[in-house]
C-alpha cells in the first residue's frame, strides 16, 4: 500500500515536473521570437531615426547655405557702396584740388591788380596835390575857404528853392479854400474848446427879485443854515443880481438844493421846518426819479436783468459829470460803441453794451472808498452778481486789473473813444495854462522872437520877432516851424493860428 502510494506521488511528481520543462521550452521559445521581433522592430527604427537625421542634416544645410548665400549678397551690396563712396569722394578730392589751384591763380591775379592800382592811386594823389596847389596858386585861396563859399552858396540857393516851392504849395491850397474852409468849420465846431476850463460844481439858482434873498437867508442866518445842514451844500448868497450860487461836489445834493429851493420859494414859506419837510419830500422824488432814469436808461439800451442798486446807480450818472462830460450820456455812448465794436468782431453785443453801461458805476458809489473807480466798479458788480465777464470788463476799462476777456479791451477802446473824441470833455484848468505856455515857450525858443502871446483860449498864437534880427523872408520861415512843432509835439482842441509881427520903427529927435 504504502508501494502504491509512493509509485503514485513519483508519478505526480514526474508529470509535474515535464509540465513545468514543457512549459519552460515554451516561454524560452516565445521570448527568443519576442526577442527576434523586438530586434528586428529596432532596427525598423533606428532606419527611420537615420533617414529622419538625414532629412533634418540636409534642411539645416540648406537652410545655412541660403543664409550665408544673403549674408554674402549683403556683404556685396555694402562693398559696392563703400566702393561707390570712395570713387565720389576721390573725385571731390580731385574738385577741391583743382579749385584750390584755381583759386590761388585768381589770388594772385587779385593781388597782381591791387599793386597796379596802388601804383595807380599814388601817382593820382599826387598829380591831385599838385592840381590843387596850382588852383590855389590861380584863385589866390585855399581849398577849405572854397568849399565853404560853395557850402554857403548852395545853401543860400536851396533855402531860395524852398520857399518857392512853399509859396507855390500855398497858392495851390489857396486855389481849393472853399473846400478846405469847410471841412476846417466842421472840424472846429466838434473840437470846440471853452474859453475857461473849470469843473462844474457850483449850481446857480435864479430867482425874480432880491428880495427873496432875505427870506432865504432868515433872521440871523437860520434858514440858510438849517438848508446847509439839511442838504450838506454850500449856499452862496452874495451881490450877484438874481442868482444864489449852490456849490458842493455831489451833484445829487445840488440838484436837491436847486429844486427844495424852487418848492420853498413857489411857495413862499421859508422856516427851519418847512425846509426840513421840502427836503425830505425832494430827496424822495429824486431818488425816484433816478430810478425812472436809470429804468428808462436800461429800456432804450435793451438791458434787462438789471439788479435794482446798478439801475439806481445807473439813473445816478445822470447828476455826475466827468471832466465837462455827463457820465449818463458818456456810459450810453460807451454802451452802444462797444455794441457796435463786438458785433463787427463776431462778439456777443449785448454782453458788451451792458459791460460798457457799467464801466464807470464805481464814479457814483454812495460809500466813499479809496480805491480806483474802475476797482470799485468791478468790486460793485461782482456783489451784484453781474457775470464774469462783464466784472473784468469793468475793473480792466482803466488796465488796472488783468484783461481776461475780448470784451475788456473792446470796453477800454469804447470807453476812449467816447472820452478823447475832440469836444467831448473841458480841459481842468492846470492842463489849459500848460498848454498856453508851452505854446508859447516853442515859439520863444526860435533866434530873433522878442515876444510870444498865446490869445483866443489858445487858437491863436502871435509872436513879436525884432525887425533888427529877423528878415520879413524868414518871418515865413519862423511861422511855419513854429506851426510844424506844435503840431508835432503838442496836443490841442481845433487849429491854433500862428501869426508873425514884425514891426520897423524909426525914431527921431527935433532939438
Amino acid at each position: 500500500m504504502l508501494a502504491y502510494i509512493l509509485t503514485a506521488i513519483w508519478s505526480a511528481a514526474l508529470g509535474i515536473m515535464a509540465f513545468f520543462l514543457i512549459r519552460k521550452l515554451v516561454l524560452r521559445k516565445k521570448g527568443e521570437e519576442i526577442i527576434r521581433n523586438a530586434t528586428i522592430e529596432g532596427e525598423n527604427i533606428k532606419k527611420e531615426k537615420i533617414i529622419q537625421a538625414k532629412e533634418k542634416f540636409l534642411q539645416l544645410k540648406a537652410e545655412h547655405e541660403a543664409a550665408i548665400n544673403e549674408r554674402n549678397a549683403q556683404i556685396q551690396q555694402v562693398e559696392n557702396r563703400i566702393r561707390a563712396k570712395e570713387s565720389q569722394i576721390g573725385q571731390q578730392a580731385a574738385d577741391l584740388a583743382r579749385k584750390a589751384k584755381e583759386n590761388d591763380q585768381i589770388k594772385e591775379n587779385l593781388q597782381h591788380q591791387l599793386e597796379i592800382l596802388n601804383k595807380k592811386k599814388e601817382e593820382y594823389d599826387t598829380m591831385r596835390e599838385e592840381a590843387i596847389r596850382k588852383l590855389e596858386e590861380v584863385a589866390g585861396m585855399t581849398a577849405e575857404d572854397a568849399k565853404e563859399q560853395l557850402m554857403e552858396s548852395m545853401k543860400a540857393e536851396a533855402k531860395t528853392q524852398a520857399m518857392s516851392y512853399i509859396n507855390d504849395v500855398m497858392d495851390e491850397a489857396r486855389l481849393t479854400a472853399s473846400k478846405e474852409a469847410k471841412r476846417i468849420v466842421i472840424n472846429t465846431i466838434q473840437r470846440t474848446a471853452p474859453e475857461v476850463a473849470i469843473e462844474n460844481a457850483v449850481t446857480v439858482f435864479n430867482i425874480d427879485n432880491d428880495e427873496i434873498k432875505g427870506r432865504i437867508i432868515g433872521r440871523e442866518g437860520r434858514n440858510i443854515r438849517a438848508l446847509e445842514a439839511a442838504i450838506g451844500v454850500e449856499i452862496v448868497v452874495d451881490d450877484t443880481p438874481e442868482a444864489i450860487l449852490i456849490s458842493a461836489f455831489d451833484p445829487v445834493r445840488r440838484e436837491v438844493a436847486r429844486l427844495a429851493l424852487h418848492q420853498l420859494v413857489a411857495d413862499g414859506r421859508i422856516h427851519p421846518a418847512r425846509i426840513e419837510e421840502v427836503v425830505a419830500k425832494v430827496s424822495k422824488q429824486l431818488d425816484e426819479e433816478i430810478m425812472e432814469t436809470g429804468k428808462r436808461t436800461c429800456i432804450d439800451l435793451g438791458i434787462h436783468g438789471l439788479n435794482a442798486q446798478l439801475v439806481k446807480m445807473v439813473g445816478r450818472m445822470k447828476y455826475r459829470s466827468s471832466y465837462g462830460q455827463n457820465l449818463l450820456q458818456h456810459s450810453r455812448e460807451v454802451a452802444n460803441i462797444s455794441a457796435i465794436l463786438a458785433a463787427e468782431l463776431g462778439l456777443n453785443p449785448k454782453l458788451a453794451k451792458r459791460a460798457g453801461l457799467l464801466h464807470d458805476i464805481g464814479k457814483v458809489a454812495e460809500e466813499e472808498y479809496e480805491l480806483p473807480h474802475a476797482i470799485v466798479g468791478m468790486q460793485i458788480a461782482e456783489k451784484c452778481k453781474e457775470k464774469p465777464e462783464i466784472c473784468n470788463a469793468i475793473g480792466a476799462h482803466h488796465e488796472e486789473v488783468e484783461m481776461q476777456t475780448l470784451i475788456a479791451p473792446i470796453v477800454l477802446v469804447a470807453d476812449a473813444i467816447s472820452g478823447s473824441r475832440p469836444g467831448a470833455r473841458r480841459e481842468v484848468i492846470e492842463s489849459y495854462i500848460k498848454r498856453l505856455k508851452d505854446m508859447e515857450n516853442i515859439a520863444a525858443s526860435h533866434e530873433g522872437v522878442v515876444k510870444a502871446y498865446a490869445i483866443q483860449a489858445g487858437r491863436e498864437l502871435r509872436v513879436i520877432v525884432g525887425a533888427d534880427q529877423v528878415t520879413d523872408a524868414e518871418c515865413d520861415e519862423i511861422s511855419a516851424e513854429v506851426a510844424r512843432r506844435i503840431q508835432d509835439e503838442m496836443t490841442y482842441p481845433g487849429q491854433v493860428k500862428v501869426t508873425v509881427i514884425r514891426e520897423v520903427r524909426s525914431v527921431a529927435f527935433a532939438k
